[in-house]
């Protein structure tokens, strides 16, 4: 009776899943639970440092016309992360033992060890450059009676609309991530957006760095989701 007692006691805590604000991730967009979707782009950078008077001038200049174009907000992210050197080695070690001239195979080893011993030592960071573009549509987020009890009566109705929803608010976040694009690449950089595996695993070595370090995450086709 006891332990009945202490196991009626004990409180379900939450899932980690179920205080995040992401509501779930499709079609390369994240959709956060007050139903606003965000896009994330990968820029590379620019060594501002070393660039002439005149190009810091226009590099500036770009920059602020960039800025002035826009009419919506938007959120630049840099993470700094140890350098995930696994595959690499793993790849080395494969390329080691199919090698068949002895010569060749001894300095794949040679240079796998100082690549790993390099890596321990100096502690190599990896910076990454995102640029969050968000789309708010403007909803009225109080329904009317009738509106919610029809919902409870056609509930397929209501999925179809939610996903005409979903790609409606898409199709106008596209709008502004070309906008965004452009701006970026006349300043000289490379952006590319991250797809639904790439937003995974971003948000995956966001949330659990540790982890994620030494446990990949798989490919999206082989994890189990479970819904909230």
């Amino acid at each position: 009776m006891n332990d009945e007692k202490v196991k009626k006691q004990k409180k379900v805590l939450p899932s980690t899943q179920a205080n995040l604000p992401i509501a779930e991730i499709k079609d390369d967009v994240v959709v956060l639970k007050d139903g606003t979707l965000r896009a994330v782009l990968l820029t590379s950078s620019v060594n501002f440092s070393l660039k002439s008077e005149d190009e810091q001038n226009a590099l500036i200049s770009s920059y602020v016309s960039f800025l002035n174009s826009l009419d919506f907000p938007f959120q630049i992210v840099i993470q700094s992360r140890k350098l995930q050197i696994k595959p690499y080695i793993d790849n080395l070690r494969n390329l080691e033992k199919q090698q068949p001239n002895e010569l060749l195979r001894v300095q794949i080893a040679d240079y796998r060890s100082f690549v790993e011993e390099l890596v321990e030592i100096g502690q190599i960071m990896a910076k990454h450059f995102y640029v969050v573009v968000p789309f708010d549509p403007l909803s009225n987020k109080r329904k009317i009676f009738f509106a919610r009890f029809k919902e409870v009566i056609t509930p397929a109705l209501t999925v179809r609309l939610k996903e005409e929803r979903f790609q409606k608010r898409k199709a106008d976040m596209e709008v502004r991530l070309r906008q965004v694009v452009q701006g970026l690449d006349g300043m000289g950089l490379q952006v590319v957006q991250l797809d639904t595996q790439a937003l995974i695993e971003l948000y995956y070595s966001t949330y659990n760095p540790d982890i994620a370090f030494s446990e990949q995450l798989q490919s999206i086709d082989k994890l189990q989701i479970e819904n909230i």
